[in-house]
């Protein structure tokens, strides 16, 4: 246990100054570069860093260190429950294939969570401050959410499949750091075969978007081919609209944090029945009963004229 608290066991820990180094490089990059020549986001100069923006980042990165600690310490125990004494076999830590293996499952399992928040209302009151940012560069990348209860349920899978359940978090952190990197309005498209297989700048892009046509697409960790095979995938043909679909209008981190919970609580108050209150927690973002349709909504992905049901991303 002390070993999974000790945050030099954490790949993301050795990280940090590479994030910080990467972001002073982008920094100057957007002051001293030519962006003349980025044929997908055309001949306008890429969004760059707006200081408030970046502060509320950074603040939320450094204010969910504790809540993935806090995860570790939730799951942990759990976890290491089913690895012992429910799942039939115990994979080799040692063999060639376990870290491939280990990284590749938790990413596939990444997509199903990371489709979840974006699909399921109460998911996407914690996932919406990620997407809160209207900048598309390495500091959004740091403006973390503070409270993912929900990827708990998504890695209960991997133990019972026989992954150590300390390699859940050095795999996870692999999966974050990999994350970091496609931030970015710097690096236009790679070549096709990287493009096919992996996530990208260009995939991430548009999955920040709040353009009709980029909502609810590239749910990717590390491979893109997660969204080419269950139908979430979405080229980049121009320059997204980063942020959500309803601008939030503030840099405070605990209305960004907590914002929509508040909205979720008023609704489920005004709800008429069960299947109302059901539906504000666990129907798409943006989701009122046709009948209700003047009531509030969150500033989530949904466009607020889209029909109960339908698509919702950021």
């Amino acid at each position: 246990m002390q070993d999974l608290l000790d945050p030099w066991k954490n790949p993301v820990t050795y990280a940090i100054p590479f994030f910080l180094l990467s972001i002073a490089i982008e920094l100057a990059a957007l002051k001293w570069l030519d962006h003349d020549d980025n044929t997908t986001l055309g001949n306008r100069p890429p969004t760059g860093y707006h200081a408030p923006d970046a502060r509320a980042s950074l603040l939320m990165g450094l204010g969910s260190i504790g809540s993935l600690t806090l995860l570790k310490v939730m799951g942990f125990f759990g976890y290491l429950a089913l690895y012992e004494h429910v799942a039939p076999v115990h994979l080799d830590t040692d063999a060639w294939w376990y870290w491939p293996a280990v990284i590749l499952t938790l990413d596939f399992f990444y997509y199903w969570q990371h489709r979840f928040v974006h699909r399921v209302n109460i998911g996407w009151a914690a996932h919406q401050a990620h997407h809160s940012s209207e900048y598309m560069n390495f500091g959004t990348a740091l403006r973390q959410k503070w409270n993912p209860w929900f990827e708990l349920l998504f890695w209960v899978p991997l133990p019972l499949l026989g992954f150590a359940p300390w390699s859940l978090y050095v795999a996870f952190g692999i999966n974050l750091i990999y994350q970091f990197f496609v931030h970015t309005e710097l690096i236009d498209r790679l070549p096709r075969p990287v493009e096919w297989v992996f996530n990208t700048p260009s995939h991430h892009r548009v999955h920040h978007g709040s353009d009709p046509e980029y909502l609810d697409k590239n749910y990717a960790g590390i491979l893109i081919v997660w969204d080419r095979l269950f139908g979430s995938f979405q080229p980049e043909r121009q320059r997204p609209t980063y942020g959500l679909t309803k601008p939030v209008g503030t840099y405070n981190v605990i209305k960004l944090q907590y914002g929509d919970y508040g909205q979720i609580v008023r609704n489920v108050r005004a709800a008429r029945s069960w299947r109302e209150r059901l539906g504000y927690l666990f129907g798409p973002p943006g989701w009122a009963p046709p009948e209700r349709a003047d009531l509030p909504r969150p500033p989530g992905p949904a466009l607020p004229s889209a029909p109960s049901g339908a698509p919702s991303g950021g």
